[in-house]
């Protein structure tokens, strides 16, 4: 699916009095195909698969790739332990000062599993009807994977010149990945910066939308949005989120929906936030089902608003907890 004038993609959304879906999922994908995590995040024709198969499943109004927050650091170098069945995490510090930061080598995109990812967005924006959005790792978030997340923070206050070197680099590095995930015809990408969420709402402009705001003027135009996560904002971040210029904000459980969806600036959309793990994994099929009413009638005035999970839905949830939050969706809209 090419082409795709995404200005006018949202302004359906925000004019259509029914409201959409679109929940950060690709792990029940794989258990669909009876794949394993190291499989998705390793062959990009698995993780493809994955995709498809939600999409013919669930009605979605667009998919998404993993939400993978160590391909990147990885292709730096970092070490990563890919378990079978769980998300990959990554291990050890790779950078420890300055100097390590000034010989940090910007990889190419042939490094690590990079070529992975851009067949999976490939192969999606070639095979599915809808918008499929890919997904990098944010800049400060992937400093806090080299460098360590507590010395990046500490380093933001303390040593501000290392800090913001290794966020020249990483930025560098995501411009550069970013743009080749556009060329692959999907219609945008998540940018995934939750560690911004740790820092001041002053800190998350200085050292993470500065960034943000690089790539998307690299990348964002009519057939390219940039939607920008951070599960880590309880409100204190979202006045810098949207300093990026971002088409989208998507928003973790730790803040009140209403609030986000009020800052969110006209024609842009506000995204979330159901809780993926005590909601989507571990609720009955009732209690996500009422939770799912609750916010769609507490957004309510909010016709930017698209109904989310607050983050990747994890592996292991059950499928009728997913049917059930589509259930209450349609429902809710047939009484629209």
């Amino acid at each position: 699916m090419k082409n795709i004038d995404m200005q006018i993609w949202i302004s359906g959304i925000i004019n259509d009095s029914k409201r959409t879906a679109i929940p950060i999922m690709t792990h029940p994908g794989i258990e669909l195909i009876n794949a394993k995590v190291s499989e998705v995040v390793s062959d990009g024709k698995v993780h493809f698969e994955a995709i498809k198969a939600l999409d013919e499943r669930y009605p979605s109004a667009a998919y998404t790739t993993i939400m993978d927050l160590t391909v990147e650091a990885e292709a730096f170098g970092a070490t990563v332990v890919i378990p079978e069945d769980e998300i990959p995490t990554v291990t050890g510090r790779l950078l420890s000062s300055y100097e390590d930061v000034a010989s940090l080598h910007i990889p190419g995109l042939s490094a690590g599993r990079i070529p992975a990812y851009i067949l999976a967005n490939k192969l999606a924006a070639d095979n599915l009807d809808k918008p499929v959005f890919g997904g990098i790792i944010g800049p400060f978030s992937l400093a806090g994977r080299l460098y360590d997340m507590s010395e990046i923070m500490i380093a933001c206050y303390c040593e501000p010149d290392t800090a913001k070197l290794l966020l020249d680099k990483c930025t560098s590095f995501l411009i550069d990945y970013c743009k080749e995930i556009k060329k692959q015809g999907v219609q945008g990408v998540i940018i995934a910066e939750p560690a911004a969420g740790l820092l001041s709402g002053e800190g998350c402009s200085e050292f993470s939308s500065f960034y943000v705001k690089q790539i998307v003027d690299e990348v964002q135009n009519s057939e390219f949005i940039v939607v920008l996560h951070n599960c880590g904002n309880t409100g204190h971040c979202t006045p810098a989120m949207i300093e990026t210029g971002a088409k989208g904000f998507h928003f973790g459980n730790k803040i009140n929906m209403v609030d986000a969806a009020k800052e969110c600036p006209a024609g842009t959309l506000a995204m979330g936030n159901l809780d993926p793990v005590t909601l989507f994994k571990s609720a009955t099929v009732a209690e996500i089902k009422k939770a799912t009413f609750d916010l769609l009638n507490a957004t309510g005035d909010y016709p930017n608003f698209i109904l989310s999970s607050g983050c990747d839905v994890p592996p292991h949830t059950p499928h009728e907890n997913i049917e059930a939050f589509y259930e209450a969706l349609s429902e809710f809209n047939r009484n629209r």
